[in-house]
């Protein structure tokens, strides 16, 4: 259906309006509100009966290939003959990896992007393991792809180190990760972000505790190896980065002379650091990389088979793992509470559902509040604990986007005790306001997390060694507060939008960290800075929304592509639900409901609503870490476009 023809009669009668708004068009509200009415019962209907949403969370091969590598560990050949009892879910990965490569050989790291080069290495290993045919057709486009892009040596750090776990690329050539990390005086670990931290310390006893492993006989991957040979990038210049690679040369000599008591110390307390953060949690920091090594490292420490805590650390990989008959692919980790908190936000915001029907909800995110300190309780040990996590169980590390995300939930979805619920918005509220950064924005899961030095580390080169402060969690955080009762003119809000008005690029948009990308950020900033007021945060707006105009598609929607990080410049895609829906709100954000704009970008929702009520994304528009690791949240398609038609029809 389309509607670019309906000019209803009482147009002509209309007083003028201002240019790029349009006269209110019935017949395409009505659309609207139709559409608005099938994908809120059908989003009702996806809920598990406990009151949560969960999407499926997808990413690239090299989850597939990172879990056929994992299996050569724990399953090693003997005598030279690699026959794991996994070998059907190797076989399965195997597929998934090949079902995804491209017409050059090559494998990417999100929908429509090129071959990126550690996707490819990991992918070229892992399918060469399972006993996909090195000849074949599929695997010399493979190698071939990978040579013209440099080779194994150009590949990245975690690949590398993944690799010569195996010996099959050189130890004295990869980054040393060493356990002594964790006794650095000044809590040095906890300058390192959340991630990298749960990543590098079961990763430090995997490289201290370092046995041989031994490989399928005569596997080797020497035909990827470029003719370029393997050198250091060190060099005699004064900077950081020359002094972090001295220093690894430095630890690789400690590594093979290092006091046995030290090394002996700092394993022990990078085990119990890891146990620690097991509990409570759905597998350590509730993430695949960290999970995975996780295991090898109580492997490497001597767990057996059958112990507990190996066990339970298998079991939580495993069960990121969708495996159907015609489906095999792991996620990164689970979303529940983060779409949970969205679902119902937008169905709440929207009118979509009625009070009673958010009750089970809101009753289900109340119990995952966190009461314990975690890794935050570093920089604010006096701050009494609160915030919502983004799995099932993770209560090591909460996080301010999703608390800011329940908030904004708990404005429509009211549980079944009231009170219990006000206690939980009161600690949450508090909590936020001491997670605020001297900067005055807010990240991830740390405060001040931001010492840029760190990313000059030899294994930095996953663009994750920090959380900084960003546009799109700051955005909504300042919404979740002054919707939860915070003053506008609070010193912490004034400073929050002092720093987003700092944070607009000279186009008029905002950086998005966690989704893709100045769509993203800059909608939340617009949302944030809307609430207020003044005429610096009402110009950056008003700039906001003209960006938004202008990178407008034809077809009415807007699409931005994950590349668009590679070139920090915007970069257009296929227009997508999601962002279509995220530039509507931010649009709305200014006060242009009536423009040409939104009604465009409605009408495009409405045109694309599928069969069954919703929408379907088939493009990344969630960022990991930008640059290396994209997301595609399966419910993203579906709630956003519910928030952005329920706020179009408001009046």
């Amino acid at each position: 259906m389309r509607f670019d023809d309906l000019k209803p009669a009482a147009v002509r009668h209309t007083r003028r309006v201002a240019p790029g708004v349009v006269a209110e068009n019935p017949a395409l509200r009505e659309a609207a509100r139709k559409t608005l009415q099938r994908s809120g019962k059908a989003l009702l209907e996806v809920r598990d009966r406990e009151g949560y949403w969960r999407g499926d969370l997808k990413a690239d091969t090299t989850l597939e290939s990172d879990y056929v590598l994992l299996q050569l560990w724990l399953h090693p050949p003997v005598d030279g003959i690699w026959n794991p009892p996994t070998r059907p879910r190797i076989q399965k990965a195997a597929q998934s990896i090949l079902d995804r490569q491209l017409p050059d050989g090559g494998f990417n790291i999100y929908p429509h992007g090129p071959a990126e080069i550690s996707a490819c290495v990991k992918a070229y290993t892992a399918l060469k393991l399972a006993g996909i045919d090195p000849q074949g057709p599929q695997m010399t486009l493979a190698r071939d792809c990978i040579l013209k892009l440099g080779g194994v040596q150009a590949a990245n750090s975690y690949a590398k180190i993944n690799l010569s776990l195996f010996d099959l690329f050189p130890h004295e050539h990869v980054p040393s990760v060493p356990p002594e990390l964790i006794l650095l005086p000044g809590d040095a670990l906890y300058e390192m972000s959340s991630w990298t931290r749960a990543i590098v310390v079961p990763l430090s006893i995997v490289q201290a505790l370092r046995k041989p492993r031994s490989l399928p006989a005569g596997f080797s991957l020497s035909e990827i190896f470029s003719d370029a040979p393997l050198k250091s990038e060190m060099s005699i210049r004064p900077n950081w980065r020359n002094f972090f690679h001295w220093l690894d040369r430095a630890l690789k000599v400690w590594n093979k002379r290092a006091v046995k008591q030290i090394r002996a110390w700092a394993v022990r307390e990078a085990e119990h650091w890891i146990l620690d953060r097991t509990r409570h949690s759905e597998g350590l920091g509730a993430i695949y990389p960290a999970m995975m090594y996780s295991i090898m490292a109580l492997d490497a420490l001597g767990y057996g088979n059958d112990h507990p805590d190996l066990l339970d650390a298998v079991h939580q990989f495993e069960s990121l793992l969708i495996e159907t008959e015609d489906r095999f692919y792991f996620q990164p980790c689970v979303s529940p509470v983060w779409d949970t908190a969205i679902a119902a936000f937008a169905l709440g915001e929207a009118g979509a559902a009625r009070p009673e029907d958010l009750v089970a909800s809101a009753d289900w995110l109340i119990t995952k509040e966190v009461r314990r300190k975690g890794d935050w309780s570093i920089k604010r040990p006096k701050l009494e604990p609160s915030g919502w996590y983004f799995e099932f169980a993770n209560e090591y590390y909460p996080d301010v986007d999703d608390t800011a995300q329940v908030l904004l939930a708990f404005e429509h979805a009211r549980g079944s005790d009231p009170e219990r619920q006000q206690r939980c918005v009161r600690r949450a509220v508090n909590w936020l306001l001491g997670m605020q950064s001297r900067d005055g924005g807010w990240a991830a899961f740390d405060v001040d997390n931001d010492l840029e030095l760190l990313n000059q580390i030899p294994f930095a080169d996953h663009n994750a060694m920090l959380d900084p402060t960003c546009p799109d969690i700051t955005g909504r955080v300042m919404e979740a507060l002054i919707r939860s009762g915070v003053d506008k003119d609070s010193p912490a809000i004034q400073r929050a939008a002092e720093y987003l008005i700092t944070q607009q690029t000279e186009p008029g948009c905002w950086y998005g960290r966690w989704g893709v990308n100045y769509v993203y950020g800059s909608f939340l900033a617009m949302r944030g800075l809307s609430r207020v007021g003044g005429a610096k945060a009402q110009e950056a707006v008003r700039r906001g929304a003209q960006w938004l105009r202008s990178v407008q598609q034809q077809d009415g929607g807007w699409g931005e592509s994950c590349a668009s990080y590679n070139v920090d410049a915007y970069v257009p895609a296929p227009s997508t639900p999601s962002q279509t829906a995220w530039a509507i709100l931010g649009l709305i954000a200014a006060g242009e409901r009536g423009s040409d704009a939104v009604r465009r970008g409605i009408q495009f929702l409405i045109e694309r609503q599928g069969e069954d009520g919703l929408w379907h994304d088939d493009l990344a528009t969630g960022t990991g870490f930008p640059c290396v690791f994209y997301l595609s949240y399966s419910l993203y398609s579906k709630y956003f476009p519910v928030l952005a038609l329920g706020s179009y029809l408001k009046t």
